[in-house]
């Protein structure tokens, strides 16, 4: 074999096993490191965030009696946080359940009334009848002579009377009737009170509406609580995302929904799911220290990561780095 021939044969085998090397190491470091941050995939930097709720008593004004918990610390959903003094509350329900008590026996006795005020009206028909029945016998008798002339005029009159009576034993019923209606309306509007007493008392604790950490507590015992006033600042740990930016020029290439691998400067070797729940529409300036002045003019959007954390691991403030994989352009 020709020597030119030997040599661009040896050359044709070290450009192959050269590029065997390459496609391997770099495959090794596909399956060790992941993609890198080539046109395959992006990686954002952020920090966790929480859903904060700021906690304070609502339409209450009294000091504060009970806090026992102190920042940092997590609580369950329905814990008591705070308390404040209810002695002036509990005063006003005691006396609102006194009236209730009142109202009761105001409705007894109405009812008894108005059935005391029917049976009069029944006597009374029965006596009316009676009276009736006589002043007719009498009419029919004074044509005979029977009866004297002033024995039926005095019929006459007593039947009068007796009509006269049911009609106005009858009204008396109309007003035992409206007086057991406003009875009864008294007693609903004391029980109103009473159950309003009784959410205004629930209003003197204050609970966690949900599982999480108290991120800031913002009073101290023996202080005025109001309505307004904040108690403590809780982050639900149960949703925490990642706050991060991306270049315009991977604008394209992301979707809602999309998946993405959370890793933390805490937890190194541990990978958290995140899902892509949120995408600016509107571009911000780079949101950082820059020295140059491109690097300041640099248009970025907002993005969020929804991440699952069932662990409670994952804390506010805490930096991430999030590996998202890029669509094809317009796709």
């Amino acid at each position: 074999m020709k020597p030119r021939v030997r040599l661009g044969m040896a050359l044709l085998v070290f450009l192959v096993l050269a590029a065997a090397g390459f496609w391997f190491r770099g495959s090794i470091r596909m399956f060790l490191f992941g993609p890198g941050n080539g046109p395959g995939s992006i990686q954002v930097s952020g920090n966790i965030e929480a859903h904060q709720s700021v906690l304070s008593f609502t339409q209450i004004q009294a000091p504060i009696t009970y806090l026992p918990f102190d920042e940092g610390q997590f609580v369950k959903a329905g814990t008591l946080l705070a308390k404040v003094d209810d002695r002036y509350y509990l005063q006003q329900s005691d006396i609102d359940a006194q009236t209730v008590r009142v109202e009761q026996k105001q409705v007894r006795v109405n009812q008894s009334n108005f059935a005391a005020a029917r049976n009069t009206v029944v006597s009374d028909r029965f006596d009316w009848a009676e009276k009736r029945r006589e002043f007719l016998r009498d009419q029919a008798q004074i044509k005979d002579g029977a009866v004297s002339r002033q024995a039926y005029e005095q019929a006459f009159t007593a039947m009068a009377q007796s009509r006269a009576t049911l009609e106005r034993d009858k009204s008396l019923v109309t007003v035992a009737r409206e007086s057991v209606g406003l009875a009864q309306a008294n007693l609903a509007a004391a029980r109103s009170r009473l159950k309003l007493d009784q959410v205004t008392l629930s209003y003197t604790d204050l609970r966690a509406p949900f599982g999480g950490v108290l991120a800031i507590r913002e009073a101290e015992l023996g202080e005025l609580a109001g309505p307004g006033v904040a108690i403590f600042t809780l982050d639900d740990l149960d949703h925490v995302w990642l706050r991060a930016y991306v270049n315009e020029t991977n604008l394209g290439q992301i979707r809602l929904g999309e998946p993405a691998s959370v890793t933390t400067d805490t937890y190194p070797d541990k990978v958290y799911h995140g899902r892509i729940g949120f995408i600016s529409s509107e571009a911000e300036f780079t949101p950082k220290t820059v020295e140059t002045h491109a690097e300041r003019v640099t248009l970025v959007y907002r993005i969020r990561i929804d991440i699952d954390n069932p662990t409670h691991e994952l804390l506010p403030g805490m930096p991430a780095q999030a590996r998202i994989a890029l669509l094809p352009a317009g796709k």
